[in-house]
């Protein structure tokens, strides 16, 4: 049966995810006007109810703001006081400050005095040692929409060891910047499941973080499924843009800057893992450029104008021996955003003699298949298959998803 959902706070029984049902307390429909609320916000607004006489956990990082621009983890030590007991931190850490792919060390939170478990070093699943002082773990991240950031590996890694330690799960919903419709993208097979794609979703999903909870754990994606919670917005609908909302944008990494980077990363991303090319990391717009070496700027420009990408434009640029496009991505473009990166990867191969393919090889090529989800991409390029026909391949596997995820969508 079709699922109703009720309006904030939204409590799911994993027993009950399958069929369809639904737990929890709440006040009527979702709403889509009226005042936009953060998850957190709703939940302070309950005075923070559903952690009450329960030790809690937060998984967290700079981006873990009020819509008033507190920090989430001062909020709750305020209302929670010595029931509050520690934090968890992704990639990048805390303070968001370190670079991707870079451990990050358990400390001291200089903020709240809170022990700080790293997510993103020896181990990146929480140990039964670092979930023993806590009842129930929270989920606070600003995600970008995209497959291959790991804040969503984090949070399905997390749900896996809440389940298997006897934990409540609980996940307060944020905005995708991306919006709640764009879904496109190559699927994941399941001998490229890494954390750079640790749940078959396709590579741009359409989904916010609590959506993405709820169908990890009603698909069975975990080998446990705890019991989770979902704190919802308030005012949030799919058709709407991160500028939409009203928010404040936390960079939520070194490289993602703006509230219009998550586009531009889904645009560029799979490129900036090839050989011999720039997508302007180091860049007032990081993942805003497409460039190979010795590539002629004005003939590739005119080869993306070609493509027919509504919303986004292509205006020369050469810099440190690259040559390409500046990429100028309305927030709402039309252009499949996946697909443009695929064009850009093959015609940046073409116009520099093979260069962007050749020397891709290890745990470079490696990587490169994991954050496309298969070694499809690569050998259907090395093939001399048409971006065209690689991305026509893409179309039955994301519309089985739009079906499939239906049922676990929060907002309209």
């Amino acid at each position: 049966m079709r699922r109703q959902f009720l309006q904030g706070l939204m409590g799911v029984a994993a027993s009950r995810l399958l069929t369809g049902c639904q737990t929890g307390g709440g006040m009527g429909a979702p709403t889509t006007g009226g005042p936009f609320l953060l998850g957190i916000d709703f939940l302070a607004g309950r005075q923070f109810d559903l952690l009450r006489g329960k030790r809690v956990g937060l998984i967290t990082n700079h981006t873990s703001m009020t819509g008033r621009g507190e920090m989430t983890r001062v909020a709750m030590q305020r209302a929670l006081g010595g029931q509050f007991r520690a934090l968890y931190a992704p990639e990048h850490g805390i303070d968001g400050t370190v670079g991707a792919g870079i451990h990050v060390s358990t400390r001291k939170d200089g903020v709240t005095g809170l022990t700080v478990y790293s997510l993103y070093g020896p181990t990146r699943k929480p140990t039964a040692a670092m979930l023993a002082p806590i009842d129930v773990l929270v989920f606070d991240l600003q995600d970008i929409g995209c497959r291959s950031y790991t804040y969503i590996s984090t949070m399905a890694v997390a749900m896996e060891a809440a389940a298997e330690n006897g934990k409540e799960f609980v996940v307060l919903d944020r905005p995708n910047p991306l919006g709640g419709v764009r879904v496109e993208g190559p699927p994941l097979e399941p001998r490229w499941k890494s954390f750079v794609g640790q749940i078959p979703v396709p590579y741009v999903h359409g989904m916010t973080v609590g959506e993405l909870a709820m169908m990890t754990a009603g698909q069975r994606w975990i080998s446990g499924v705890p019991r989770l919670r979902v704190v919802k917005m308030q005012g949030w609908n799919r058709q709407m843009s991160w500028q939409d909302t009203g928010l404040r944008w936390y960079r939520t990494s070194p490289n993602i800057p703006h509230a219009t980077s998550p586009a531009y990363y889904v645009a560029t991303g799979m490129l900036g893992g090839a050989s011999a090319v720039d997508v302007g990391i180091g860049t007032e717009n990081p993942f805003g450029y497409a460039g190979g070496r010795g590539v002629n700027p004005g003939a590739f420009v005119a080869a993306c104008q070609r493509w027919n990408m509504p919303g986004v434009g292509f205006s020369p640029y050469s810099r440190n021996g690259f040559g390409g496009a500046r990429l100028s991505i309305h927030p709402k473009a039309g252009a499949d955003l996946t697909a443009l990166d695929v064009y850009l990867i093959a015609e940046l191969n073409r116009q520099s003699g093979g260069k962007v393919l050749a020397n891709m090889k290890g745990d470079k090529l490696s990587l490169f298949n994991k954050v496309y989800g298969s070694e499809g991409l690569y050998t259907q390029l090395k093939r001399g298959v048409s971006p065209g026909s690689i991305v026509s391949g893409w179309r039955r596997s994301v519309d089985a998803f739009r079906g499939q995820r239906q049922r676990y969508l929060l907002y309209p």
